[in-house]
C-alpha cells in the first residue's frame, strides 16, 4: 500500500503542539511549502536548461511567532526523533550568523541571513514536515521556503519582494550555508506551483509557464528507495564542475547553447571522456524536457513516458547518478502494463523514483516491486499540488 499523507491541517496541529509543548505558548502565523518531484530535466537547471516538476502534497509547515530580543529559537519534529529534544537557539543578526550545528537548522538561518523582506524580528518556531529526508524531493528547499514565507508572516514591515528573488534568496541560503550548489529549480517551484499543473522552468533567464497535467486517469507514484549513498555529497559538485568544464572548451556559458554537434567536438578539444558523456546527458535531457512540455500539454502521456525512460538510460549511462537500487525500481514498474514511464529523480545515488502510470496499475506496480526489490520501499501516490503559502499571519 502506499503511504498515507497527512493532510495540511493535520501537520498544522502536529506542529502546534510541539510549539506548546517546547514553548508553554500558542503560536500566531502558520506558513507552508512543498516539496517537488520532477517529471524530467535531470541535472540541466545548473546548466541554464529547462525542467518540469510539479509540487507534491507533501509539505513543510512552519508555526511559531515574535519574540524579544534578537535571538531565534527553532524545534523540529526531526530533531526529535534523532533524540534532539533541546531547542535551537541562534543569533538573527545577520552579522553574527554562521551555519554550524545541528545542521538542519543551517536551512533556516540560511533564510534569515538572506531575507529580503524587511526588518528581522526575533522568533521562536515549530517545524513538522512530510516530506522525506534524503529522498530527492526536496525536503531542503521545503524548509527553506516554509522559513520564507514565515518570516514574511511575522513582519511588521513589510517589503515587496517577488516570487523569483525569494527563491534566489532560499536558493542562496543553500549555496552558503548548506555548502550545497543547487539549482534554482527546487525552490522555483516550491513558490510558483499550482495545482493541477506542472512548471515548465527556463532556468537561463528565470521564467516559468504552466503545463497542464490534469487527468484523473494518470497518476504519478513516487517510490522512494530508502538508500542514500554516501558518496552523493562529492558527487553532486564534480558533476557541476565538469558540464562547466565542457561548456568552457567549447567557448560557451553554459550547455544549455550547446547542441549534440558541439558535444561530438568535445574529444578534439581535450576533453575527458567522462566530461563528453555529462555534457551529452545534459543537451539531450535539455531537449527532452521541452518535448515533455508539449506533449503533456497535448495529454500524449504515452510519448512523455518514452521521454522519461530515456532521461533514465542517460542518467545511468552518461551522467552516472543513478545506482543498482534506482534501476531495479525502475525495472520492476517497467514490468507491469499500465506503466508509461519510470526514471530516477532528484541528485541521484539513491532517493526516489518517479512513475507515471494509468491509476488501475498502481496496486499491481506496488505489489510487483515488493515482491522483488530486496530493500523496502515506501510508496507515495501524488497529484500536482499547489505552491506555497501563509495559512495564518499576524
Amino acid at each position: 500500500m502506499a503511504e498515507a499523507i497527512p493532510s495540511v491541517d493535520e501537520l498544522i496541529r502536529s506542529a502546534t503542539e510541539l510549539f506548546r509543548r517546547t514553548f508553554k505558548d500558542e503560536p500566531m502565523v502558520v506558513a507552508q511549502a512543498p516539496g517537488r518531484v520532477n517529471l524530467i530535466g535531470e541535472h540541466t537547471d545548473y546548466n541554464d536548461g529547462f525542467v518540469l516538476p510539479m509540487a507534491l502534497p507533501l509539505i513543510t509547515v512552519i508555526v511559531g511567532k515574535p519574540a524579544c530580543g534578537l535571538e531565534a529559537t527553532i524545534i523540529s519534529i526531526a530533531s526529535e526523533a534523532k533524540g534532539g529534544t533541546t531547542p535551537h537557539k541562534f543569533s538573527i543578526s545577520k552579522e553574527d550568523l554562521k551555519p554550524g550545528e545541528p545542521r538542519w537548522a543551517n536551512y533556516v538561518k540560511g533564510v534569515v541571513a538572506n531575507y529580503k523582506g524587511g526588518p528581522l524580528s526575533a522568533f521562536k518556531a515549530a517545524i513538522v514536515n512530510s516530506v522525506p529526508i534524503g529522498g530527492g524531493l526536496s525536503s531542503s528547499a521545503s524548509l527553506e521556503v516554509a522559513t520564507y514565507l514565515f518570516l514574511d508572516a511575522i513582519s511588521t514591515e513589510k517589503i515587496k519582494v517577488s516570487k523569483i528573488e525569494k527563491a534566489l534568496a532560499c536558493q542562496k541560503a543553500e549555496h552558503d550555508y548548506a555548502g550545497m550548489p543547487c539549482g534554482i529549480m527546487d525552490q522555483f517551484i516550491s513558490l510558483l506551483a499550482e495545482e493541477r499543473n506542472a512548471l515548465l522552468i527556463d532556468c537561463r533567464d528565470m521564467t516559468s509557464s504552466l503545463v497542464s497535467f490534469d487527468d484523473p486517469d494518470i497518476i504519478i507514484l513516487i517510490t522512494n528507495s530508502n538508500v542514500k549513498h554516501a558518496l552523493t555529497g562529492s558527487e553532486y559538485p564534480t558533476r557541476r564542475k565538469q558540464c562547466e568544464e565542457a561548456a568552457k572548451l567549447l567557448g560557451k556559458g553554459s550547455l544549455r547553447e550547446c547542441s549534440m554537434e558541439d558535444v561530438n567536438r568535445l574529444p578534439s578539444l581535450g576533453a575527458q571522456e567522462d566530461v563528453v558523456r555529462r555534457a551529452k546527458h545534459v543537451v539531450s535531457e535539455i531537449v527532452r524536457t521541452e518535448q515533455a512540455a508539449k506533449l503533456f500539454a497535448e495529454k500524449s502521456f504515452v510519448e512523455v513516458g518514452k521521454l522519461m525512460q530515456q532521461s533514465h538510460i542517460s542518467l545511468r549511462d552518461d551522467f552516472n547518478v543513478s545506482c543498482s537500487e534506482l534501476d531495479e525500481l525502475v525495472e520492476f514498474a517497467l514490468e507491469v502494463d499500465g506503466v508509461l514511464g519510470s526514471r530516477m529523480t532528484g541528485a541521484g545515488f539513491g532517493g526516489c523514483t518517479v512513475t507515471m502510470l494509468k491509476s488501475n496499475a498502481v496496486n499491481a506496480v506496488i505489489a510487483n516491486i515488493k515482491k522483488n526489490y530486496k530493500q523496502t520501499p515506501t510508496f507515495f501516490i501524488c497529484k500536482p499540488s499547489q505552491g506555497a503559502s501563509i495559512l495564518k499571519r499576524i
